[in-house]
């Protein structure tokens, strides 16, 4: 078993990826299947990272909503065809912050051993 820190370094660097595709707005987002394609990879990625996570970890944070974003991954492998990419952007704006910081708070609370 892989230690958490891994994972949440992986969730931190799709947090980081998916920023970056939708730094240019909502307008290019939605007209980009190229960008669209490549946050929806990131988010699937994320979201089977999470799941990877430890038993002990989800517990010690049980304000983020775990089986929420396993819930979401299992729509994006699925249910392809029904993906909404305005839910999508929706999700990079109130989500994915919030479970940026609470990455953050996790690493920072001592899921990140010194190198």
């Amino acid at each position: 078993m892989k230690d958490d820190t891994v994972y949440l370094r992986h969730v931190q660097e799709c947090i980081r990826r998916i920023e970056e595709n939708v730094a240019e707005g909502q307008g290019r987002f939605l007209a980009s299947h190229t960008l669209q394609d490549a946050v929806l990879r990131n988010l699937q990625t994320m979201a089977e990272s999470t799941q990877r996570l430890s038993e002990d970890m989800k517990a010690k944070y049980p304000d983020v909503e775990w089986r929420r974003i396993t819930a979401f991954r299992n729509v994006l492998v699925h249910d392809y065809l029904g993906i909404d990419v305005e839910r999508v952007w929706e999700i990079t704006q109130r989500d994915i912050p919030e479970l940026k910081q609470a990455i953050l708070t996790m690493l920072d609370e001592g899921h990140n051993p010194s190198i």
